[in-house]
């Protein structure tokens, strides 16, 4: 693999992203909109709820309306990251394939992808973490920063390897938004949560622990160290199924 080569590939993906405005737009957009919705119409009546990872028998008290806003930016970090990563890997697969005929080797590619969306991650991290500082409080702003990086790195992944896997459009968006609607955008709110029968399943989702670790962070003071190792293992555990997926369709066949 040439570092020369996957820098020439980097720029090749940013330009394209940088070209096509309405992603630009939506990125903007959505969370602000989101976070905007649930500021203007979540009651700000305190309630109790408990912190499955933390395994403690501690319940915390917080307005409904500062739980949905901190639900709510990290669902938008993983929906946005994730339907991107999808996005990234189908769009590219032509000139993908005809640059590995042209010499290019498929993991230096999948390289190029895998930096161009640690960058996008990073900076939906930030920008996130800015909108949400206006709306709440929150009590630890850097590991809740790495939060909203985790849930965007799980669910850029599992975008990742549905694109490597998927070549419709369609398909892809359609298993990106069944699983994110059901995981980020339902089960793992605290209050859903709390009252569910069998939560159990529940944390076996992706979502879960970088959700988990973003709610800690920005409701108390206890470590998130557990909740960062899972959630770093099971998005490792989808970008390796890209990984073997994207080589196998980009080889070139002796």
């Amino acid at each position: 693999m040439r570092v020369k080569r996957i820098s020439t590939g980097l720029l090749m993906i940013l330009r394209m992203l940088f070209r096509r405005k309405v992603i630009l737009i939506a990125l903007v957009i959505i969370p602000l909109v989101f976070l905007t919705v649930v500021e203007l119409t979540a009651p700000t009546r305190h309630i109790p709820f408990r912190l499955a990872s933390l395994d403690l028998h501690k319940f915390i008290r917080e307005s409904l309306k500062q739980i949905a806003l901190v639900f709510f930016s990290v669902a938008s970090s993983g929906f946005l990251v994730s339907l991107l990563a999808l996005n990234l890997i189908q769009i590219e697969n032509d000139v993908n394939r005809r640059l590995v005929i042209c010499g290019y080797h498929p993991f230096e590619l999948l390289i190029s992808n895998l930096l161009a969306l640690l960058l996008v991650i990073i900076i939906i991290a930030l920008y996130i973490s800015g909108l949400i500082s206006f709306f709440v409080p929150i009590n630890h702003i850097v590991p809740f920063i790495f939060g909203l990086m985790l849930i965007g790195f799980v669910y850029g992944s599992y975008g990742l390897a549905v694109g490597s896997l998927i070549r419709g459009k369609l398909e892809g968006v359609f298993f990106i938004v069944l699983l994110a609607n059901i995981d980020a955008g339902w089960l793992q709110n605290p209050m859903y949560y709390a009252e569910a029968h069998n939560n159990v399943i529940i944390r076996y989702l992706p979502a879960y622990y970088p959700s988990q670790s973003a709610i800690i962070a920005a409701f108390t003071d206890y470590s998130g160290a557990n909740a960062w190792l899972f959630s770093i293992l099971y998005g490792t555990g989808f970008l390796i199924l890209a990984l073997l997926i994207f080589y196998q369709k980009m080889r070139i066949k002796k």
